[in-house]
């Protein structure tokens, strides 16, 4: 029995050990009572030390089954470490299906986690703080049922 439980939190440990083993930065904001106002600009400050490996960076959104809309306008104002701006840019990313509404991503009960792709094999030019500023850019303002925003930061596996 005692070995049956060793096996079992030995390949418990293995797995949640592996799961983030590329992930360089990864962090998000909670929102005030699901309301997301366009004046709540979270930011997200990512130290990148290797220059040489490339990156895959992601949007991490939660949102609850009552909101209502299937899609999302972001807006990623993203600066180098000398301060300068490096793009801002204004996004579409999608949270559910539009004709059927049926969501995307994870979900546990009436709340929905997107890990969304924003920017594929990215390399930095330069060692540094980088900073990432979300703002929501939809009509509504607050936009409800949106209870957390954020961004991971991940180097691509070499093969």
């Amino acid at each position: 029995m005692k070995f049956f439980w060793f096996v079992s939190i030995f390949t418990l440990c293995l797995t949640l050990s592996g799961c983030d083993e590329n992930v360089v930065y990864k962090a998000h904001e909670d929102i005030d009572d699901g309301l997301w106002y366009i004046k709540n600009k979270p930011t997200f400050k990512v130290e990148i030390t290797d220059t040489t490996a490339t990156y895959n960076l992601y949007y991490l959104l939660r949102n609850t089954l009552q909101y209502p809309y299937y899609n999302m306008y972001l807006t990623r104002n993203f600066t180098g470490p000398d301060q300068k701006v490096i793009s801002n840019t204004l996004e579409e990313v999608y949270l559910s299906n539009e004709t059927t509404g049926k969501p995307y991503g994870h979900g546990l009960g009436d709340l929905f986690d997107h890990k969304i792709p924003f920017l594929k094999n990215h390399k930095f030019q330069r060692s540094g703080t980088y900073t990432f500023t979300l703002t929501q850019s939809m009509r509504q303002n607050p936009l409800p049922f949106v209870m957390s925003v954020g961004i991971s930061v991940e180097k691509v596996a070499v093969k």
